[in-house]
């Protein structure tokens, strides 16, 4: 055998099916790391995959074997291979959603006994065993693999007890000549449609848990227009893999840039809102560095290539939700966990039941019936709904109320949280420059200067061009021409008989014009806060005003923080913006400054959020709804998007509020408690019922009739409970998005 020592580690993928539960992913992680050479296992349900960090001599076929043996199949994934989302998989999804339909009607006809009307015999026997041994042929499978484990999971709960039911049933027509007064087919086949539907439900949340990765490769662009190496003076559009380091990619206004470099010819402004989360268009010169996957605004630019492939930020990005999925949930399955000791304890006691009434001189017969009433009343249908019926309805009324949750994982885990960090722009912040300043120079009539920017705005679809032409409606309209932009500097228009300008400080230093100590003072004042500042200007030789722009801070922002402190709940600020910006906003709301994070980038995000989780102080959720913002929704515990944001936020998440309102953060947490809750009173209840109605049935006080009837009422408390949820509200008012915010400053 190989020595290959593990100086050169790798890291191997592969796609796994068959897995069903948290059991499933414990036996692959076990069979995974007896392999030699294996220094570490994550398998993760959600995605499919296993991740394995091992030496050089283990082989991708010696993984997959491993795999095998335990019963799942594998498959490499090849390191480039873009995630895919195959007409097959739907196909499944609909093929399982189809299922559970037809396996519904043919169970509805069993119920009829149940109200005291008559079913012939060879009619239920008919259409339970289509049910059972058709549609519950996966948990006889799930059921197979764990007893081959050595392991107990829902799936053999399920396959025993219902085929104990369904055994029953035939025993008894057949031991009654088909005359007996009730069957018990119809416990047998609702456990298994009820369940089968649950487990469609996961599969609906777990197919999305790739989206968020596929939607962050869309924004790869695929080609890309360089400069000819031989040929400088010649451009040619190529893919994007043919572009090198060093490469010159020419950019033109709209297109979204194709690498990672620094700008070597052009002026322009970048939105690079989707990386930096930055809600203002970024001056690039030369000298600057550009993004790949920011788009471009109103200059031609040229870009030398510093980045390609796996070394791009937006790469990067990818990596960091890849790797924030594979980790796993600090909550594992309550059912899981006990389902464990509950099938081997529920098989001994019904093996001592027979064994007891045997030796006691009973006949086969009567030792026979208490001993499947045992099984019968073990059923795990009240244990088998607790959760999902609890999690449906909660789920239900959440999204009634603006609130989806994407997978029951998340909304266990969102009742426990302790801490929210909200992103800024867009989550906290309506995501839109306004004008938060604007002030006349000494001796300049404010209304009149604001008339002249609007006059020059006008001609523009720029969005600060947009938010100063918003506040000028009652200033005095003056009509311009010629509209010019000028590449890093400005726009300048005629306005009668004058050229103004709306400019940086830097064109104000090109052409030699003193500002007044008054505006100079209040322009760094309003920096300091976070502003961008442009300059009205006479070309003449005047500078007529001060512009600020600004994001404004969502109306129900500050009630939202409110509520989580009362809640128990802190509150974070995380943002790409600059700490001025930060600490203004963070002021405004009353999050404490020892809690604000500025600055930061993707991954600076994701590492906040890991030392916040580091910290000890309990579950930590994630607001935002940027593609910034994905790698940090991922490595929290609980990611909460915005449905106003982009979609690889909305995917990354595993709760999205569907009104942008921060105010739903406090709800979700709220629905995620109450939820929660009732989880934990439905399993209560669910093994109350064991605890008496099994030594009743094994001392023969409860024959399998009743010990039927009980798991029905077992089953009837559960769900009835559960429903309880749809009484629930949310307490955040609905938000009118076109007239949300007001300025953090207002216009002076």
């Amino acid at each position: 055998m190989s020595t290959a020592s593990t100086d050169n580690p790798r890291t191997a993928e592969l796609a796994v099916s068959g897995m069903t539960c948290a059991s499933c992913v414990a036996r692959v992680e076990k069979v995974l790391r007896r392999v030699p050479g294996v220094e570490s296992v994550a398998v993760n349900l959600a995605t499919e995959k296993a991740t394995v960090h091992a030496s050089a001599a283990v082989t991708d076929d010696q993984l997959v074997a491993a795999i095998a043996k335990a019963g799942y199949e594998a498959a490499p994934i090849l390191p480039e291979a873009p995630p895919a989302a195959p007409a097959s998989a739907s196909q499944a999804f609909d093929r399982e959603l189809a299922s559970v339909v037809v396996s519904a009607l043919l169970t509805l006809p069993l119920l009829v006994p149940m109200f005291g009307a008559t079913l012939n015999p060879w009619l239920q026997l008919a259409l339970a065993s289509v049910v059972q041994f058709g549609f519950g042929a996966r948990f006889y499978v799930g059921g197979y693999r764990a007893v081959r484990a050595f392991a107990g999971n829902m799936d053999l709960l399920v396959a025993l007890g219902t085929s104990a039911a369904w055994g029953l049933s035939v025993w008894q027509m057949f031991a009654h000549g088909g005359m007996t007064e009730h069957l018990f087919f119809e416990a047998s086949a609702v456990v298994i449609t009820l369940v089968r539907f649950g487990k469609w439900l996961e599969a609906r949340a777990k197919r999305q848990t790739t989206d968020a990765i596929r939607a962050l490769n869309a924004l790869r662009p695929t080609r890309a227009r360089v400069r000819d190496r031989n040929d400088p003076a010649r451009e040619r559009d190529v893919a994007l893999a043919d572009v090198r380091v060093g490469d010159i990619a020419i950019v033109r206004p709209g297109e979204r840039v194709p690498v990672d470099g620094i700008v070597r010819e052009g002026r322009t402004h970048i939105d690079e809102s989707l990386i930096t989360g930055e809600s203002l268009p970024v001056a690039k010169e030369p000298g600057a560095r550009a993004t790949g996957g920011s788009i471009n605004g109103e200059g031609v630019i040229a870009i030398e290539t510093t980045a390609i492939g796996a070394e791009t930020t937006l790469a990067r990005i990818i990596r960091l939700v890849e790797s924030a999925q594979a980790e796993k949930a600090p909550i594992q399955r309550l059912v899981d966990r006990v389902s464990a000791v509950f099938v081997p304890a529920i098989l001994a006691i019904a093996f001592v039941t027979l064994a007891g009434w045997l030796l006691h001189g009973a006949d086969v017969e009567t030792a026979l019936l208490n001993a499947v009433a045992v099984l019968v009343i073990a059923c795990p249908c009240a244990l088998g709904l607790a959760t999902p019926t609890a999690i449906m309805a909660g789920t239900g009324v959440a999204a009634r109320q603006g609130i989806l949750i994407k997978d029951a994982q998340a909304l266990e885990e969102a009742h426990a949280i302790k801490i929210v960090a909200f992103d800024k722009t867009g989550t906290l912040t309506v995501g839109k420059p306004s004008l938060v300043a604007f002030d006349a120079a000494p001796g300049q009539d404010r209304d009149q200067a604001l008339g002249l920017a609007a006059a020059v705005q006008r001609m523009s679809e720029h969005p600060l061009a947009k938010a100063v032409v918003a506040v000028a409606n009652d200033a005095p309209r003056f009509d311009a021409s010629a509209a010019r932009a000028v590449a890093g500097r400005g726009v300048e228009a005629s306005v009668g008989a004058r050229r103004i300008a709306i400019g940086s400080a830097r064109w104000l230093a090109e052409l030699n014009l003193d500002v007044p100590p008054t505006l100079a003072a209040r322009a760094r004042e309003l920096e300091a806060q976070g502003n961008t500042i442009s300059w009205l200007i006479d070309l003449d030789g005047a500078v007529l005003a001060l512009l600020a722009f600004g994001d404004t801070v969502k109306p129900t922002a500050r009630a939202a923080i409110e509520r989580l402190a009362r809640m128990g709940v802190k509150s974070a600020l995380v943002t790409g913006d600059n700490e001025g910006s930060a600490q203004a906003v963070a002021r405004a709301l009353g999050i404490p400054p020892d809690l604000v994070f500025a600055q930061t980038l993707p991954d600076d995000k994701a590492r906040v959020v890991g030392q916040l989780k580091a910290s000890g102080k309990g579950i930590v959720a994630m607001a935002g709804d940027g593609i910034n913002d994905a790698p940090a929704l991922a490595a929290a515990d609980v990611g909460i998007a915005m449905a106003s944001g982009t979609d690889v936020a909305i995917e990354a998440a595993g709760l999205t509020l569907m009104r942008g309102d921060p105010a739903l953060v406090a709800d979700a947490i709220d629905i995620s408690r109450r939820t929660y809750r009732k989880i934990q009173q439905n399993l209560f209840w669910a093994f109350v019922y064991n605890l008496i109605g099994i030594p009743l049935a094994a001392a023969g006080w409860l024959d399998p009739m009743f010990a039927g009837a009980a798991m029905a009422f077992s089953s009837v408390s559960v769900v009835t409970n559960a429903l309880l949820l749809r009484t629930w509200r949310a307490q955040a008012g609905a938000v009118d998005e076109a007239r949300a915010g007001k300025p953090i400053t207002r216009p002076a």
